[in-house]
């Protein structure tokens, strides 16, 4: 398979932006190409998210209605214990869902109860026959070791932007310090969940930078999410327009042809797309989404409606390979 496909780790900013400059019918062309090699059989992974512990960040993230800096917090309320999170992780594989991701809104990790208790989650999530995946900040070499030995599959840390808008984004937490976070986790032997935002007022350079920084870890992260801004009232960033969805359909696309074999991931953002655009992201490349009411504190796409989108694009998910198991033996019993 990897000699029908173009695996590279030294794209260099041109080349990317070429690629995001291409007309789309061949962005598209050449995406799907890479795209059917990697990836045969159109299957998509369903990942469920949920927050663990909500609001009251130290970080000053733009665009983030759980940061203690905007009017938008949404701090206050209780962190859900492992009883709880593994009641909503079983309710998600029930639907369908084979990846169980979980969300801290900290800046860092922090040692003592709350840390074991998300050992105990993971390792929970784990026995369900889920991958599970946490996102709670920077973390020690001590700390990505003790995630590792519970079974955790990906620990999300998104770039967000490029290096070179970043500053305007955040300001507690610099560039080096997330890259660092992912050589720690690459380090303890998991999975890198890592992707970036588009429309916080990023230029397309902007846009491809980012895009060479994910393409020139090796080995490319394992999973690289695409989301588009939700302009949350209360949030520097509120009176920014919706992004194009044709926008998040080019981010996919070429994050594909970059990272042929990582999932790119359709996230945040997903609830502005119609039908139609998000089967164009899904034609692009896009292999995961996360499916469920809400991604932390934002809106979210229906199970339902989901299910509905999936099945009118001819895509296979994991409920679908599900049920074909389970009747095969029925069917099995009546050729007998």
């Amino acid at each position: 398979m990897t000699d029908t496909v173009d695996l590279r780790h030294d794209w260099t900013l041109e080349e990317i932006q070429a690629l995001l400059d291409l007309p789309l019918m061949d962005l598209l062309w050449r995406a799907q190409s890479v795209h059917r090699a990697a990836n045969p059989g159109y299957r998509v992974q369903l990942a469920s998210l949920l927050s663990v512990k909500t609001g009251g960040c130290e970080e000053d993230c733009a665009y983030c209605s759980q940061s203690m800096y905007n009017s938008s917090d949404v701090g206050g309320q209780a962190d859900l214990e492992v009883k709880a999170v593994l009641e909503r992780a079983r309710a998600a594989a029930a639907a369908g869902a084979d990846r169980f991701c979980m969300g801290w809104a900290w800046r860092e990790i922090r040692e003592g109860p709350a840390f074991e208790s998300m050992l105990r989650m993971v390792r929970g999530v784990r026995e369900l026959g889920l991958e599970a995946c946490v996102t709670a900040g920077m973390l020690t070499d001590t700390q990505a070791e003790r995630l590792a030995e519970a079974g955790l599959t990906a620990y999300n840390h998104n770039l967000d932007t490029s290096p070179e808008h970043y500053d305007r984004i955040i300001t507690t937490r610099t560039y080096e310090e997330r890259l660092e976070t992912l050589q720690r986790v690459r380090r303890a032997g998991v999975t890198l969940c890592c992707g970036g935002i588009i429309g916080m007022g990023e230029t397309l350079r902007d846009r491809a930078s980012m895009l060479r920084v994910l393409a020139c870890i090796d080995p490319h992260p394992e999973s690289v999410p695409i989301n588009g801004l939700v302009a949350v009232e209360g949030t520097p960033l509120e009176g920014l327009p919706t992004v194009d969805p044709l926008e998040l359909v080019r981010m996919v696309a070429v994050a594909r042809i970059l990272m042929p074999f990582s999932r790119v991931r359709l996230s945040a953002g997903r609830e502005e797309l119609n039908r139609e655009a998000q089967i164009l992201c899904l034609q692009a490349g896009a292999d995961s989404i996360f499916y469920g009411d809400t991604l932390l504190t934002t809106g979210n796409p229906a199970v339902d409606a989901d299910r509905a989108l999936l099945e009118a694009a001819g895509v296979q998910a994991s409920w679908q390979e599900q049920e074909a198991l389970e009747q095969q033996p029925e069917q099995e019993t009546a050729a007998a």
